[in-house]
């Protein structure tokens, strides 16, 4: 576990998973605590896929290969390859043990910098095989709702920005796999309020870039914490639909999704996937802001 901290926050990294555990600042822990009850994990970094492929199986170059949801970079162990004192970078390579499920030479790096009340996340994907890597890559922070009141359906408000008074979202439908049908999320004043009921579709995924900044705000609006990205798509998840009392809410940049339903084509043709020459790095961030200190 290693720790870093500047004079507004703290935050704490697994080696496992290169996951982010912890963000203090004050009296507050912002980052969910991982209790099993409702999700056992904090944030996970989701690579080489987001989401679920269809049937838990993909294939490629007409071989077929298992996967389970999110890939699996969040349950491998990293190598520390960087530290100083405001900023660690941690790697994973491929091996005989990742070339089992996904047979693209990579290394994947995943770094945490501290600028001031703001975390910038950084991933840098390198395809360091012979031929094209198809790949996703995708954050799963999880935020603890502030002040939660576990008799009461409010729990607060995420602020989509007052540009947006409508956006187009898709939702898992069957084996966590979407349909292309889409639906319209109407936000008169660009806010939604989020209630124990906002989930009853499990998650929303906003594609085609309608989306750079999701903030938090409190019963009272007040705004505590934002996410800033450059992703394409965006989602939003709580598991309240099964766990009313569930404590967090989790915002997700992404670069890829799952598989729509009874998708059985290739890899290199599955929507939202990245391709990445040899030899070449997909590099990318985005940033936790802290905004009540």
């Amino acid at each position: 576990m290693k720790t870093l901290s500047n004079e507004k926050v703290t935050i704490q990294l697994s080696e496992h998973g290169a996951e982010l555990t912890s963000i203090v600042a004050g009296d507050n822990e912002y980052l969910w605590q991982a209790d099993p009850k409702f999700w056992a994990r904090h944030s996970p970094v989701l690579f080489p896929f987001v989401g679920r492929v269809w049937n838990n199986t993909y294939r490629h170059e007409g071989k077929a290969y298992p996967m389970g949801q999110h890939g699996f970079a969040r349950d491998m162990d990293f190598q520390l390859s960087y530290e100083e004192e405001d900023a660690v970078v941690f790697s994973l390579e491929s091996d005989e043990q990742t070339f089992a499920k996904y047979p693209f030479r990579f290394v994947l790096e995943i770094g945490y910098r501290l600028k001031g009340n703001c975390i910038e996340v950084m991933w840098n994907v390198q395809n360091t095989g012979d031929t094209t890597m198809h790949f996703q890559i995708g954050a799963h922070p999880a935020f603890y709702y502030r002040d939660l009141d576990v008799l009461s359906d409010e729990r607060g408000w995420l602020d989509f920005g007052k540009g947006h008074k409508s956006l187009q979202y898709i939702c898992p439908v069957e084996k966590g796999c979407v349909s292309p049908e889409t639906h319209t999320l109407q936000l008169p004043d660009g806010v939604m309020p989020l209630t124990t009921t906002t989930f009853a579709c499990d998650t929303y995924i906003f594609e085609n870039d309608q989306l750079q900044r999701l903030v938090l705000l409190d019963k009272q609006r007040k705004p505590y914490l934002g996410v800033s990205f450059r992703t394409p798509l965006v989602a939003v998840w709580s598991p309240s639909a099964t766990h009313p009392d569930v404590p967090f809410i989790c915002l997700e940049p992404w670069y890829g999704r799952c598989d729509q339903v009874g998708y059985e084509g290739e890899l290199k043709d599955r929507e939202w996937m990245q391709h990445l020459a040899p030899g070449k790095c997909f590099h990318t961030s985005y940033t936790i802001e802290l905004l009540d200190i």
